[in-house]
Formats: C-alpha cells, sequence, structure tokens
C-alpha cells in the first residue's frame, strides 16, 4: 500500500513539474540562469515553453537567434559580381551568421534595389533597416555588432546562404 501511494505521489509531483513555466534570463554579466520566475534586473529573459516541438530556429545558438530576430541579414549579389560578393559570402560565413542571399538579375529588381538602399554598388548587405553598401570588412562587422551578432561562429555552427524570398509577380493576360 505504502509502495502505490508513493508512486501515485511521484507522479503527481512530476506532473506538476513538468507543467510549471520556465525563464532563461540573462544578467548584467552575461550569465544565462534559468529559472521558474523571471530575474530582477535581468539584461535579457525570454520566457521557453516546454509543451511545445522547438521552433525551426531554435536550433541556433541564443544570442544568434535573438539578433536574427530583430536584424535579419540579406546579402545582395549580382551575376557580374564576382570577388567583392565572394568576399562578402565568406566573411558572413566566417562569422556564422545566417543570411538570405538576393541576386538582382531583372532591371525591376535593380531598381527597387536602388529605391530601397539608395546606392546602386554591389554586394550590399542589409542589417534590420540598415544597409551597407559595397564590401567593407570593417563596415559589415560594424553593423554586425551594432545589432548583436557575435563576433565569431559558434563551436560547430555553419549556417550558408538561404535565398531571398522570392515575390510571385502576377501574370499579364
Amino acid at each position: 500500500m505504502n509502495k502505490l501511494l508513493l508512486s501515485i505521489t511521484l507522479l503527481l509531483l512530476g506532473y506538476n513539474v513538468q507543467a510549471e513555466t520556465l525563464y532563461r534570463s540573462i544578467d548584467e554579466n552575461g550569465k544565462v540562469q534559468y529559472s521558474d520566475v523571471p530575474l530582477r534586473n535581468a539584461a535579457d529573459t525570454e520566457k521557453l515553453n516546454s509543451t511545445q516541438a522547438p521552433a525551426a530556429d531554435d536550433t541556433l545558438p541564443f544570442e544568434l537567434r535573438r539578433a536574427v530576430a530583430k536584424y535579419p541579414v540579406t546579402l545582395y549579389v549580382a551575376a557580374s559580381c564576382v570577388d567583392a560578393c565572394a568576399q562578402a559570402r565568406s566573411y558572413l560565413n566566417k562569422r556564422g551568421i545566417p543570411f538570405a542571399e538576393k541576386s538582382l538579375a531583372s532591371v525591376d529588381e535593380i531598381d527597387a534595389f536602388k529605391k530601397s538602399s539608395g546606392g546602386d554598388q554591389i554586394p550590399a548587405m542589409q542589417v534590420g533597416t540598415n544597409w551597407i553598401i559595397g564590401f567593407s570588412e570593417g563596415q559589415f562587422g560594424q553593423a554586425l555588432d551594432s545589432a548583436g551578432y557575435p563576433k565569431t561562429a559558434p563551436y560547430g555552427f555553419h549556417p550558408g546562404a538561404k535565398s531571398a524570398p522570392q515575390v510571385e509577380k502576377p501574370k499579364s493576360e
């Protein structure tokens, strides 16, 4: 009888522990702490939901996931851009930055790029709403640092480029 009562009690306790909310907080010193209540004076706090499957970007390190959510990176390239575009792509990969790559091919795409970026030089990088025209490791690095991206790729992490989403044009009849 005691074993049965103990088993039921442990099951109920285990159920209650699993149902609680968990918070991941980063204190002023950059130390990550997990708790059932958010830390006071935390530099950053995220509510974790253990009852759902992780989202696709949950495989990214926390610092990187936070920067990607606030300041997504898009690299604009063209077929005529060889060396500078390769250097820009290599730099982003070396830092472990997940980015979308948009290849400008049509006149409409180039015109839209010029209007959005205010320039016409390729490669160009957009970090959030900020534009960096032309490849300069210093300018790219400064923009990524300001957005909170890590200075080096986390160990074993290699994001690679993703193609920017294509917008379908309405077919004319």
